[in-house]
């Protein structure tokens, strides 16, 4: 009789410590009962005491009986001496026994015979025999007569499968979760969770969670990544440690990133570095990344290096990029290369933009449609950039269509301008607001001017009442602001301004000018000088006037007029005739002329 409950708790109670002597003595006691019962000429004794010698290992002692058992018609034992003679190494003729207890109706030993001619390739024979296995009830029958059928492709896999796993055929249940899973990643369905189809996912998890309960490593490992999709990160680093302490790589990986984006990076490098020890590439990438973010740049690439020998093509891109960092070129060439004929497309949009540099745009183009063509958002983009270049405008729109379509703002914002150019305001529009979306600055900014545009003139405010209204294309004018974006910056000062906010309209000029813009520092000037700052407004529009701007020029030049300092004056009017535009070296001639008089007087 089997002892129920957990022996090692027993043991460490002090309960029952005799146990093993016990069971030991039990099992003495029962073989000698049955080898008396045997020797008085008992079949099923003999037959049960050749199966007790059998599972101890004693071959020699098991063999008389179970041949004698089987020679009375016992059909356990022909199945059991045909397990002995194939342990001895006698194929054949545990075949025939096989068949002898197969035939008999012994689900094992057909399952036995069945395994026996797969072996050999006689798979019609072989499925026979499996097939009355398990329709027998065998667990193991059934298992292996769904791996020969899966094997071949025909009918009825699943349904054997879900047959040995419902007995609890471990791997039956994970190799049936497997097949679900990639049925349901088959099956997407853009309105559902995680783009798949959800009750089959969830028989696949079901059989994932009934498989890794009964120890399965790598059922483990797939339920921790349908868990950690679905957000249930704490359960899913649960089954990933569970995998990860069983010997499984991968789930030690899996667990180093979820204790990365935990913050406990420390952790995270211990467990990439088991999984990288275990020759998985993609930890040892990680572990790459980890050291080259603290600067430990030989470190990270001999991890680099390592994760490049385990076949993970990551590594190789990550030391062209280390590499191109490094000044290193002709070695970045090398493994950008080496990871783009791997397929590895942001490695072949790297080595395109490499080649570019270095004045070899006819060498990049390829690289760029290769990786393009393989989905790379950067390089469809980078292709218009190159197309753009050389005037072929239509190519270059094309490739700036698809990256946009795609979600990069950058070339959103070229579709925009260039749909703006073709008068096309409505697709402009659109365009232009997907790249402000995005972050664009640019597009922000073109995006207010063209709602600008569009507004119906102001209406006078009585008694001179500033406006207070503020817009959507205000709004996108101080977006594009607030990102730096100078002429904005200069746009939402003059809004401001025209509200009658004198300290914002200022902040806003103030910002546009010291990042370098001549129309920020020529408004601030302006601002200054009306409320009563001329000095300082000079001072701005001194800058503004060396960055090229006229009407700074001829501010200046009506300063100095007015301060009788009439040599400067006179050197501005000049700059601002040379400036403009127009109107403004007109008035500047003027004052020029007038001031030459005044000197030579």
């Amino acid at each position: 009789m089997d002892v129920m409950g957990d022996k090692a708790t027993l043991y460490e109670v002090g309960r029952f410590v005799q146990t093993a002597e016990r069971d030991e003595t039990v099992e003495a006691v029962e073989e000698l009962r049955r080898r008396i019962a045997a020797e008085a000429g008992d079949v099923e004794a003999m037959s049960v005491l050749g199966a007790m010698l059998l599972r101890r290992g004693d071959l020699d002692g098991a063999e008389p009986q179970l041949r004698a058992a089987t020679a009375a018609g016992d059909r356990a034992a022909a199945n059991n001496l045909g397990v002995l003679l194939h342990q001895r190494g006698y194929a054949e003729e545990a075949a025939g026994w096989w068949r002898v207890a197969a035939v008999a109706g012994s689900a094992a030993a057909a399952h036995a015979l069945g395994r026996h001619h797969r072996e050999r390739g006689d798979e019609p024979a072989a499925e026979y025999w499996l097939r009355q296995s398990a329709e027998q009830g065998h667990t193991l029958g059934a298992y292996a007569l769904a791996d020969l059928l899966e094997h071949r492709g025909e009918d009825g896999a699943e349904r054997w499968m879900r047959a040995a796993a419902e007995r609890g055929h471990r791997e039956a249940a994970y190799r049936l979760a497997r097949a679900l899973d990639r049925k349901a990643q088959r099956e997407r369905r853009p309105g559902d969770d995680n783009g798949v189809k959800p009750s089959v996912l969830a028989e696949a998890e079901q059989w994932y969670r009934q498989a890794a309960a009964r120890g399965h490593r790598r059922a483990a490992l797939h339920l921790g990544a349908i868990l950690e999709r679905r957000g249930d990160i704490k359960e899913a680093g649960r089954w990933y440690l569970t995998s990860a302490k069983d010997g499984e790589p991968r789930a030690a990986c899996a667990l180093g990133f979820l204790l990365r984006d935990a913050g406990d990076k420390e952790s995270a490098a211990d467990w990439w570095l088991r999984a990288a020890r275990q020759g998985d590439g993609n930890a040892a990438n990680a572990l790459g990344a980890l050291h080259a973010e603290r600067g430990e740049t030989q470190t990270a690439e001999r991890w680099y290096r390592a994760a490049t020998d385990a076949g993970d093509v990551n590594g190789a891109y990550n030391l062209g990029l280390l590499c191109a960092e490094q000044g290193r070129i002709a070695q970045a060439d090398q493994w950008y290369r080496r990871a783009a004929y791997a397929g590895h497309r942001e490695a072949a949009n790297a080595l395109a933009i490499l080649l570019l540099r270095g004045g070899d745009a006819t060498g990049a183009e390829p690289w760029f449609s290769k990786a393009a063509e393989a989905g790379s958002v950067d390089a469809a983009f980078n292709l218009g950039i190159l197309y753009a270049g050389r005037g072929e405008n239509g190519a270059a729109l094309r490739w700036y269509e698809r990256a946009a379509a795609a979600g990069h703002s950058e070339a959103a914002l070229q579709v925009g301008i260039a749909r703006l150019r073709e008068g096309d305001e409505r697709t402009a529009e659109w365009h232009l607001r997907c790249a402000a979306g995005g972050g664009s600055a640019e597009a922000a900014y073109r995006l207010a001017m063209l709602l600008d545009a569009r507004r119906p003139p102001r209406s006078a405010h009585e008694l001179g009442e500033p406006s207070q209204e503020r817009n959507e294309c205000e709004e996108w004018y101080e977006r594009a602001a607030s990102q730096g974006h100078r002429r904005a910056q200069v746009r939402v000062g003059m809004l401001a301004a025209a509200r009658g906010d004198v300290v914002e309209a200022a902040r806003w000029y103030r910002q546009a000018a010291e990042a370098g813009s001549r129309n920020g520092a020529f408004n601030l000037g302006l601002l200054l000088a009306r409320e009563g700052s001329e000095p300082e407004a000079a001072l701005w529009w001194t800058r503004a006037a060396d960055a090229g701007h006229g009407r700074a020029a001829l501010r200046l030049a009506l300063v100095y007029a007015r301060r009788g300092e009439l040599a400067d004056g006179q050197r501005w009017a000049d700059r601002a005739v040379s400036l403009g535009p127009v109107e403004v070296a007109e008035r500047a001639a003027r004052l020029r002329d007038a001031l030459r008089q005044e000197l030579s007087a």
